[in-house]
């Protein structure tokens, strides 16, 4: 029986994660299709700017990555000490750089951290609940992930699921399943023949 993603994820027995995103319908990350000659190669860029990109804004670092023609891998670090430095004020502009937020944070925002006592109560809940999305794998991989589908689907002219289910990850638990994890990764584009070496 299938278990619930946050009983999967224990950041105490480590923080190093591999992640794994399949597209379905026989869509394309990159590539160019062998039945209609269309190329998907600028796919790769949007998956590698947001790969690039939400580290800045989460507490989350990228040890490797690796795109394919019809999936991805990711080796995630999740940086829990990173995200203990944030201040309460930092938390709710890295949270506004990807989502609107409430009224409560706007208003936040615009008088530079100060609401009245009541409202601070309520808020730091919501604080604290970003802070702990901000180190989260789920988080990361459904921002990236909902993303590409979007601009796919709009791309390709059509609705539905652009993904196999949310995606798959698997604990790295020593230095060594690092370390080899890394190295599948890295290896996987010389291994399909999509490229020559590593680099």
């Amino acid at each position: 029986m299938p278990k619930p993603r946050k009983s999967l994820i224990a950041v105490e027995s480590t923080p190093y994660y591999h992640c794994v995103a399949r597209c379905v319908r026989r869509a394309f990350l990159c590539g160019v299709d062998s039945h209609s000659g269309q190329s998907f190669e600028h796919r790769r860029a949007w998956l590698e700017d947001r790969l690039l990109e939400l580290p800045k804004v989460f507490a989350i670092d990228i040890a490797a990555y690796a795109i394919m023609s019809n999936h991805y891998h990711v080796i995630l670090h999740i940086n829990t000490d990173r995200a203990k430095t944030w201040a309460d004020y930092e938390i709710v502009e890295r949270w506004h750089r990807l989502f609107n937020g409430t009224v409560l944070s706007q208003k936040y925002l615009k008088n530079e951290g100060h609401l009245s006592k009541v409202e601070m109560m309520m808020f730091q809940l919501t604080i604290d609940e970003w802070r702990l999305r901000l180190q989260d794998i789920s988080w990361f991989m459904r921002i990236i992930n909902e993303g590409i589908a979007r601009e796919a689907n709009a791309e390709d002219g059509c609705t539905g699921r652009f993904w196999e289910g949310r995606f798959k990850s698997q604990a790295l638990l020593d230095e060594a399943a690092l370390i080899a994890c890394m190295a599948y990764v890295d290896l996987n584009p010389v291994r399909a023949g999509m490229a020559n070496t590593p680099e």
